[in-house]
């Protein structure tokens, strides 16, 4: 199957290796790292676990980008994931993964910044209304940023990667310096349990939710320089230096603060320097998370529209949306419907339920494209491929494990939001065929015009 010509270079390649690795690490550090450790504790029970949990979740995060960087690599393309699945298994599949993530994706966006406007109560008084108008504000704001110029969001992004992976690990080195672990987890007994097996998937979902990126980052392959070469490295390079940055945070988490005190905190990092540092230092962290919150939203505004964007130039979606602006070179129209549902998603749901409705939705179709490596050396094994995953099969075997039984126990603990992501994306069966029809007649009658 040959893939659309239109898709491939009609954005500008501005992103090297280094401003791709920064995406990779924006996208993934948002909001995650700042609250899911209370979920996670509360799920488990027990520090053990909490951390075995922790460096599970980023070797299966590192096996999806083992594996995606070997079809970033082959099909350096907008719309990653999207472009992935059409190659692998046609269109259809291609179309209904497109349609679940329009619906869900932005949920993304409207999770990381809700946790913005939690920290930013820490300065300004605001109760649940107003907190849900500033996450609006904040997506709005990038939205409009990446309709302007891709060069402007990168430079924000890029700036606020940097400055808030080098103060996590600042603050990381503050309480490991200042505190004690008197009053922290060290100072008990280290367990392993956790209530069921159930809990534990459950917990694991969160604990995805914070290593998401990945994935939102390949749908910018098309935009980056000497993608055969960049892509890889900055797959692989952002994910370990996310897999580093989160067990460090989270191991100075557990020296100072006690699991009881983790599981009931909502805003964990300003707690936990709060205990060393006072209520200065509170607001210290409470100011980076606003800004790390704030870069990612950045990020997703940069990488997501791009899923629309090339299904519109496939002739999946509206023709509008895969406009490029001619003076911008931006896809404007593409960027402002997914800030316009990411703002409606900010207005009527929770934090946890935003985590939920976007892992167990998406990720069947991130174990359809790792399983897209093995069906494409299959199928088509004369393809170039410019780099190849590392310990295949096994890599892909791991993360495929791993999201079967993740979606099987949400299935089990989560049926609700379970069924209801599945309904939507079996909704795009139809949708799929009534569009293939209202296009083939439309593809009819401008031939019948020519003629």
């Amino acid at each position: 199957m040959t893939s659309s010509a239109s898709n491939a270079g009609a954005l500008p390649q501005r992103l090297g290796v280094w401003s791709a690795a920064t995406i990779v690490v924006g996208i993934i550090v948002g909001s995650g790292i700042f609250r899911v450790p209370s979920s996670i504790a509360a799920l488990t029970g027990s520090t053990g676990t909490m951390a075995l949990l922790w460096i599970l979740g980023g070797l299966i995060t590192l096996c999806l980008a083992l594996s995606l960087a070997e079809l970033a690599a082959m099909y350096p393309r907008s719309g990653g994931n999207y472009v992935y699945l059409r190659e692998a298994y046609g269109p259809g599949v291609a179309f209904v993964y497109g349609w679940t993530f329009l619906l869900i994706n932005p949920a993304v966006w409207a999770g990381i910044s809700l946790i913005l406007a939690e920290y930013l109560g820490h300065f300004v008084p605001l109760d649940s209304g107003e907190q849900r108008l500033a996450a609006a504000a904040v997506i709005a704001f990038a939205s409009v940023a990446n309709c302007f110029s891709v060069r402007f969001a990168v430079a924000i992004q890029n700036i606020a990667t940097a400055a808030k992976a080098a103060a996590l690990f600042a603050v990381a080195g503050a309480i490991f310096a200042l505190g004690s672990t008197g009053s922290g987890s060290f100072n008990q007994p280290v367990t392993f349990d956790a209530p069921s097996y159930g809990s534990l998937g459950v917990a694991l979902v969160s604990v995805l939710f914070a290593y998401e990126g990945v994935v939102s980052f390949c749908a910018l392959s098309g935009e980056v320089r000497d993608p055969d070469r960049s892509l890889p490295r900055a797959l692989t390079l952002g994910v370990l230096l996310v897999i580093l940055l989160y067990l460090v945070i989270n191991a100075a988490y557990l020296y100072v603060l006690p699991l009881e005190s983790i599981i009931s905190s909502k805003l964990v990092a300003a707690d936990a320097i709060q205990k060393v540092a006072g209520s200065a230092g509170a607001g210290i962290v409470a100011a980076l998370v606003i800004l790390t919150t704030f870069g990612a939203v950045m990020a997703c505004a940069i990488a997501d529209p791009r899923v629309f964007y090339a299904m519109a130039q496939d002739g999946q979606f509206f023709r509008a949306i895969g406009v490029v602006h001619p003076k911008l070179e931006t896809p404007y129209l593409a960027v402002l419907l997914s800030g316009a549902i990411a703002i409606a998603y900010s207005s009527l749901h929770s934090f946890e339920e935003l985590t939920a409705i976007f892992i167990l939705g998406l990720w069947p179709f991130y174990a359809l494209g790792v399983l897209g490596v093995i069906v494409l050396r299959l199928k088509q094994p004369q393809l170039a491929r410019p780099y190849r995953t590392p310990c295949y099969p096994l890599v892909p075997a791991i993360f495929l494990a791993a999201s079967s039984l993740v979606l099987v126990n949400s299935l089990i603990e989560q049926p609700r939001v379970t069924l209801l992501n599945l309904s939507i994306t079996l909704a795009g069966v139809p949708v799929y065929y009534i569009w293939r029809k209202f296009g083939l007649r439309r593809a009819a009658a401008k031939q019948a015009q020519a003629t």
